[in-house]
């Protein structure tokens, strides 16, 4: 070998020490190692992420503002790490419940129990105080030469309206005003054009019959109240026709086996941490607030089947 040559394999090997102790070292904090793993999966003491979801119900702003506020109060109580993941629309919301994408979902009366038939062993975890009695409110735009009415059976005066619900899987903005409007003998084909609207979400159904783009329509009464109060809806335009009675509505609903991931007493724990929620501290006033409750109290899946029988009735249940 020629001194050349010696010179090259020993510049080689020293440039291979060099490199070793990078490639031996520990990646920092959430970096992806060759093969794509990542070294905060491999802390044997970290808990996986807790992830949160809700039913679309009304603007993408109040959610992600209401929900982040959810995740940060939990993560501090529970000591784990808590995402919001926001979700298309109420069926998006009860698939990724399923499938086990989300561990903790905001679901209305229907989506919830659409969740728990479709996980055994998930259940309602807790629930607001206004939800053990909620109630929906019809509403119309006064052009339409709708008048407010004083019981149920004046549910008739819609019949050759153009009417829209709101999603078409809400439990106050579909189910239970259809299963009301029914008993009252309004089918959904007696509606202008043989069929009603789907706005998609509370606020959104206040807009169009605001607007005149329909005569009237059926919404969750916490949002129309809440947006009376802060003056977004126009009441020369837009009025209440009747308040139905009241049915259970929105909880949590929570995946089985969260405390194997989490440790025993986890479920109960997070529990405990909606119920314990209270005005006398700021953030947890601020997530009273915008839910539109003075507190949180336990739920279970029996206070439901109302909701599944009407849900069996009307075809969204099956």
């Amino acid at each position: 070998m020629t001194p050349r040559e010696r010179w090259a394999v020993a510049l080689a090997g020293l440039l291979l020490i060099g490199l070793l102790p990078t490639a031996c070292s520990p990646r920092p904090d959430g970096a992806s190692a060759p093969d794509g793993s990542s070294s905060e999966a491999a802390r044997p003491n970290e808990k996986r992420v807790l992830r949160l979801g809700a039913i679309p119900d009304q603007n993408p702003e109040k959610l992600n503002r209401l929900y982040g506020l959810v995740a940060e109060e939990l993560s501090e109580q529970l000591k784990v790490p808590v995402r919001f993941v926001p979700v298309t629309d109420y069926t998006a919301a009860v698939s990724a419940f399923r499938t086990g994408d989300l561990d903790l979902v905001w679901f209305g009366g229907l989506t919830g129990v659409q969740a728990w038939l479709q996980k055994p062993g998930a259940r309602a975890l807790a629930q607001r105080d206004i939800d053990r009695s909620f109630h929906s409110v019809f509403i119309a735009n006064p052009k339409s030469g709708l008048k407010p009415i004083s019981d149920q059976d004046g549910l008739r005066q819609l019949k050759g309206k153009r009417f829209t619900f709101g999603s078409e899987s809400s439990t106050s903005g579909r189910l239970m005003p259809q299963y009301y409007l029914n008993q009252a003998g309004v089918q959904l084909r007696d509606f202008a054009g043989g069929n009603p609207g789907f706005s998609g979400s509370h606020d959104a159904l206040i807009a169009l019959v605001e607007s005149g783009t329909y005569d009237a329509g059926v919404v969750n009464e916490q949002v129309w109240r809440s947006r009376i109060e802060e003056g977004k809806v126009d009441t020369t335009k837009v009025v209440e026709l009747w308040r139905t009675p009241g049915y259970a509505n929105y909880t949590w609903v929570v995946q089985p086996g969260l405390d194997k991931d989490y440790g025993q007493g986890f479920t109960q724990r997070l529990e405990q941490a909606f119920t314990g929620l209270t005005s006398s501290d700021p953030r947890q006033a601020q997530i009273l607030e915008l839910f539109g409750a003075d507190s949180f109290v336990p739920a279970s899946n029996k206070q439901y089947e109302a909701i599944e029988a009407v849900g069996r009735q009307v075809g969204k249940i099956r």
